[in-house]
């Protein structure tokens, strides 16, 4: 196990980073260990047993379904990391992973991840993850995190669609949801459905933000609300750009949108993965006759 003088000279990103990849592929409990001490953490994902050692346990059996973990982008804000991740377990999965830190272990997790959308590419040909994975402008964090927090209020909230003008620039925003094409246009007609009596209502319901996270020019929405009419999770990742006048807007965004059910199902998922993988490894092996 990493000694707590070793966890100290490591950056919570790594920490994050050792853990869902060691942890997952390898089964490392000391990747574990360095980032989780059992008394403190608290989880919010329904697979897994509170603790280190419950973690620690889901891991080591994940392990053995010869998984692949790939972070694509983390960022760090005060006492939280964050980061958008892709996994291979049976079926390729998207999500986003946030921790929450006291000193030098995380104390508290929260997630959300879907299925990749096959195919993986959306009709303005981005995928799930691509983009840029580097935060800048680290200056502007503050005043990033205030403006998304203002467009997911005024437009998802509140919503006043026809103040989208406002934050994005036409055709400019580069959308990795695999139901859209990029800019402005295709985002306000995803959102606004016909009724029966020929009137128009939200496809999309956002009821609270529980937290913004964010690091230089991107910035984590966390939300919960209703996805035609069944209760969901949001997590909205935004890269933020300036117009050719040198005005605020959304150039980028990455999404998961987990319905509560659907978490529930992916539950049982990860348990019959689980129980498969352990049936096999149990199977007596008998040997080959020979002539």
């Amino acid at each position: 196990k990493m000694s707590s003088s070793s966890s100290e000279e490591i950056s919570r990103i790594q920490l994050i980073k050792n853990m869902l990849k060691l942890g997952i592929e390898n089964g490392d409990a000391a990747a574990v260990g360095a980032v989780i001490q059992d008394h403190r953490y608290k989880q919010h994902n329904p697979q897994t047993k509170e603790g280190g050692p419950g973690l620690a346990q889901l891991f080591a059996k994940l392990s053995k379904t010869n998984p692949h973990v790939n972070i694509v982008r983390a960022f760090e804000d005060g006492d939280y990391v964050f980061a958008q991740t892709e996994y291979d377990f049976s079926t390729r999965r998207i999500g986003f992973e946030v921790f929450r830190f006291e000193g030098h272990f995380a104390v508290e997790h929260w997630d959300n991840i879907q299925p990749r959308h096959v195919p993986e590419q959306n009709p303005s040909g981005h995928s799930m993850v691509d983009g840029p994975t580097t935060p800048t402008d680290l200056n502007q964090t503050e005043q990033n995190r205030a403006f998304v927090r203002d467009f997911v209020e005024t437009v998802f909230l509140k919503q006043q669609i026809d103040q989208l003008p406002k934050y994005i620039d036409g055709d400019e925003l580069i959308q990795h949801s695999p139901r859209l094409i990029d800019g402005a246009a295709a985002l306000k007609e995803n959102l606004l459905l016909k009724t029966e009596n020929d009137n128009t209502t939200f496809s999309i319901q956002y009821d609270k933000i529980h937290r913004v996270l964010a690091q230089g020019n991107f910035v984590l929405v966390v939300s919960e609300g209703h996805r035609q009419q069944v209760h969901t999770s949001f997590y909205d990742l935004y890269r933020v750009g300036t117009t050719a006048e040198g005005a605020r807007c959304l150039a980028e965004h990455w999404e998961t949108g987990m319905p509560e059910l659907y978490r529930v199902a992916a539950t049982f998922f990860i348990a019959l993965i689980l129980s498969s993988s352990l049936r096999q490894q149990s199977r007596p092996s008998h040997p080959r006759k020979v002539g």
